[in-house]
């Protein structure tokens, strides 16, 4: 009896996560879904029958990393993986010149560094089936909105790591994607204008706060307010990474969701000067203002 295919995913303990999960193992893959904490994926267990598996993976962690490797290994033998999906990450909104340096760290670390941590330690298993990696970017990777810096420099930066194994992996005819969301209905809108909040009430200085906190507020909750009113359910963005693994073909891109395309067209058609307008006009921003923006 012939194994279904098997694939790995990343941070699927809610939304394109989750989502993506359930719709690879709607399509007869076997399913390895990290968390962080394994409880958080229990109720996936269940809902798949036990087709999809839970898999404690830390990004940050080489020790849980390898451990997961090793499960994975175990349960598919010499079929090797047929795909790993890079969706974990998080991130807070920071003023750039505020934002400390740990951590600005810790974001790359998560969201970046972490990515690339987890792709080596599986790449052994995806040549062994010529497999593929699907990373979950952001529209972010090509734009970039005031205060979301220290999320997005991560975002550019999978742009180009995405890039690089394209070409590098192309020997062993391991095909790598990248899936650029838009805005996205899950709790992270939530989470931003929570952080916002809690950053300029305790982690700001008071020059900061006079500078920065006004401004950093209005923004944080307009783009908020925004992924709310127009993003797309994390269903749409799981499509994207079925098609990505699983097309005779896959395309390099698969901007999903939200405004995405839009976003993305007007970045390669539009000067930085003008982008920049359009962007603070849509934030509600005057760029004369004396809060620093």
């Amino acid at each position: 009896m012939t194994m279904p295919p098997s694939v790995v995913i990343t941070g699927t303990s809610s939304g394109i996560g989750r989502a993506s999960a359930l719709a690879l193992h709607a399509r007869g893959f076997t399913v390895f879904a990290g968390v962080r904490d394994l409880a958080d994926a229990e109720d996936l267990r269940a809902t798949s029958g036990g087709g999809i598996v839970p898999v404690r993976i830390d990004v940050t962690d080489a020790e849980s990393i390898a451990t997961a490797v090793a499960q994975v290994e175990a349960a598919t033998g010499m079929a090797g993986l047929a795909g790993l999906v890079n969706n974990a990450g998080s991130g807070a909104p920071w003023p750039m010149e505020l934002v400390p340096l740990q951590v600005f760290r810790e974001h790359l670390e998560v969201n970046l560094t972490g990515q690339l941590a987890v792709t080596q330690a599986f790449l052994p298993l995806i040549k062994r089936a010529r497999g593929r990696i699907v990373n979950v970017g952001s529209e972010g990777g090509r734009i970039t909105l005031p205060f979301l810096g220290p999320i997005t420099v991560a975002k550019h930066g999978l742009v180009s790591v995405t890039d690089a194994l394209r070409m590098e992996l192309r020997p062993w005819g391991v095909q790598v994607s990248i899936v650029e969301p838009g805005a996205t209905r899950s709790r992270a809108p939530v989470k931003l204008v929570d952080h916002g909040r809690r950053a300029v009430a305790e982690l700001f200085t008071a020059r900061g706060r006079a500078d920065y906190g006004v401004t950093f507020l209005h923004v944080i909750e307009k783009i908020a307010a925004g992924h709310e009113r127009t993003g797309s359910p994390p269903e749409v963005i799981a499509r994207a990474v079925v098609q990505a693994m699983t097309a005779p073909r896959p395309r390099t891109r698969y901007p999903a969701g939200g405004h995405a395309r839009l976003l993305t067209r007007l970045r390669r058609v539009l000067p930085d000067r003008a982008m920049d307008a359009l962007f603070l006009r849509m934030l509600g921003v005057d760029r004369a203002s004396s809060t620093g923006v």
